[in-house]
C-alpha cells in the first residue's frame, strides 16, 4: 500500500514544522494553512503550499471544518493531519473528512468520541478489567446526586468534565460545604470549554503521579506500546515537564504492568493509530485509569528519544492503512530523555507574554533536540497558546539527562518576550526534582503563592 501524495496540516506553530519535517522524510508533499495573523509563520515557508483559511479568531481558521476541507480539496490533498489540540479530537472532523474521501491521519472517529466521554470510558474499562479511580457510575446531572455520590465516596473528591481535558471544569473539593459551588463552576467551565457540561466524580487521591504509556495499533488490531511516560511536573493539571522512563518505573513488574495495562485499555475501545492512555498512581503503586488522549501529544518527543521510533512518521504510515511494524519484543528503551515545555509565560505568574522576539540562540550539542517555529524577528500572537518551543534531551541516564538540560537550558535564550526558562531552571535545581521525589502538587508546593492563579 503507498503513502499519501500530499498531506494537509490542520496546525500551526511546532507541531505543524514537526510534520512537515516528517512528510518531508516519507517523501510526502504538505500544504500549510494559516490565519492572516500567522502570515509570517515558519511552517508556511518549510511547506510546498499554503493557504489562507481565515481571520486571527480560531472558529473563523483553525476551527473552521468547511475551509479546511475546501482547502484540502483546492490543493488536491488527500490526506490531512490535525497535530495536537484544535480539531485533533473533533470526531465531528474524523467523520467529515471520511465523508469528504479524505483520510484523517489519527484514530477512528469512534475511538476519538469513546475516548472525549470520560465518564463512558471510564465505565468501558471497569468492564473490561482495567482498574478505575472510584466514583460516579456516570454523569452526575445535579448538585443533589452529586452530594449523595461525593458523601458514598467520601471527601475529598474530584470534579472532572465528561468530555473534558487540559483540567478544564475539573475541580477539587476538600469538604461538604464547597460542593455546590464547585459544581456549578465545573459545569459552567466545561460548557465553556467543550459545549458540554456534563460533570463525574471521583475519589481524590493526594500525592499521585501522573504517568501515560504511548500506544500504537493497525487497522488490524495489532496494539503495542512504546513505554511509559511521566508527566507528573504539571500547573492545574497542565503539563510543564515530562520524562521517560519515569523515576518510579525502576522494576521491570512496574513497567510490564502499567505498558499492558495501555494496550488493554487501547484494545478495549478498539483503537486505531498512535495515541496515549494516561494513569495516575497512588503512593502504594496502585495504578487507575484516568482517559485516553486520541491524538500525538507535546510530550511525544521524549518517547522518540529513548525508543529510537518516530512516532509521526508511524501515524502517517498507519492512517495510510501499513501494518505495524515493530512487535512488542522490538521496542528497547535507551538512556533518559527530559522534555521542557518553553511558553511564553511570565515564569512566576505565568501570564502570557505574547510580543516580538528581538534575539534568539538555540541550544545544541549531542543528545539536544529543539522543536519550535520561532525565529529572531518572529511575533508571537496573543490569540492562541503560549507554547513557543520544547527543548528535549537525551542522556545515558536520568543524572547525565539532568544536567544535560541545565546545560541546555542555559544556552537558550529568548529576548524580546517572557519566558519559562527561568522556572524550568528552578525545577532542575530542586533536591526533590533531582531526587525523583515529586507528584502532581510539586509546583504548588515550590510556587504556593500562585497555585489559584
Amino acid at each position: 500500500m503507498k503513502l499519501f501524495k500530499k498531506v494537509l496540516i490542520a496546525n500551526r506553530g511546532e507541531i505543524a514544522v514537526r510534520i512537515i519535517r516528517a512528510c518531508k522524510e516519507l517523501g510526502i508533499k504538505t500544504v500549510a494553512v494559516y490565519s492572516e495573523i500567522d502570515k509570517d509563520s515558519l511552517h508556511i515557508r518549510l511547506a510546498d503550499e499554503s493557504v489562507c483559511i481565515g481571520p486571527a479568531n480560531v472558529t473563523q481558521s483553525y476551527l473552521n471544518i468547511p475551509a479546511l476541507l475546501s482547502s484540502a480539496e483546492i490543493t488536491d490533498s488527500d490526506a490531512i493531519h490535525p497535530g495536537y489540540g484544535f480539531l485533533s479530537e473533533n470526531h465531528h472532523f474524523a467523520e467529515a473528512c471520511t465523508t469528504s474521501g479524505i483520510t484523517f491521519i489519527g484514530p477512528t472517529s469512534e475511538n476519538i468520541r469513546l475516548g472525549g466521554d470520560k465518564a463512558k470510558a471510564r465505565q468501558i474499562m471497569r468492564r473490561k478489567g482495567v482498574p478505575v479511580v472510584s466514583g460516579s457510575d456516570g454523569p452526575v446531572p445535579n448538585e443533589e446526586i452529586a452530594m449523595k455520590t461525593a458523601k458514598k465516596i467520601g471527601f475529598p473528591i474530584v470534579l472532572k468534565a465528561s468530555a473534558g481535558g487540559g483540567g478544564h471544569g475539573m475541580k477539587v473539593v476538600k469538604e461538604e460545604k464547597d460542593l455546590d459551588q464547585a459544581f456549578y463552576m465545573a459545569q459552567r467551565e466545561a460548557l465553556t470549554a467543550f459545549g458540554n457540561s456534563e460533570i463525574y466524580i471521583e475519589e481524590y487521591i493526594p500525592e499521585m503521579r501522573h504517568i501515560e504509556v504511548q500506544i500504537m495499533a493497525d487497522n488490524k488490531g495489532n496494539t503495542i506500546h512504546l513505554n511509559e511516560r511521566d508527566c507528573s511536573i504539571q500547573r492545574r493539571h497542565q503539563k510543564l515537564i515530562e520524562e521517560s522512563p519515569s523515576p518510579i518505573s525502576s522494576t521491570e513488574k512496574f513497567k510490564k504492568r502499567i505498558g499492558e495495562l495501555g494496550v488493554k485499555a487501547a484494545r478495549a475501545i478498539k483503537y486505531r493509530n498512535v495515541g496515549t492512555v494516561e494513569f495516575i498512581v497512588d503512593s502504594k503503586g496502585n495504578i487507575y485509569f484516568i482517559e485516553i488522549n486520541t491524538r500525538i501529544q507535546v510530550e511525544h518527543p521524549v518517547t522518540e528519544a529513548v525508543t529510537g521510533i518516530d512516532i509521526i512518521k508511524e501515524q502517517i504510515k498507519l492512517a495510510a492503512g501499513l501494518p505495524l511494524e515493530y512487535k512488542q519484543n522490538q521496542i528497547k528503551q535507551t538512556g533518559h530523555a527530559i522534555e521542557c515545555r518553553i511558553n511564553a509565560e511570565d515564569p512566576e505568574r505565568f501570564i502570557p507574554s505574547p510580543g516580538k522576539i528581538t534575539f534568539l540562540s538555540l541550544p545544541g550539542g549531542p543528545g539536544v533536540r529543539v522543536d519550535t517555529a520561532i525565529y529572531s524577528g518572529y511575533v508571537i500572537p496573543s490569540h492562541y497558546d503560549s507554547l513557543i518551543a520544547k527543548l528535549i534531551v537525551h542522556g545515558k541516564d536520568r543524572p547525565e539527562a539532568i544536567a544535560k538540560m541545565k546545560r541546555a537550558l542555559d544556552e537558550f535564550i529568548i529576548e524580546g518576550v517572557n519566558t519559562t526558562i527561568p522556572f524550568h531552571k528552578r525545577v532542575l535545581n530542586n533536591p526533590d526534582f533531582v531526587s525523583g521525589n515529586f507528584t502532581t502538587d510539586f509546583v504548588e508546593k515550590i510556587n504556593p503563592l500562585n497555585q489559584g492563579q
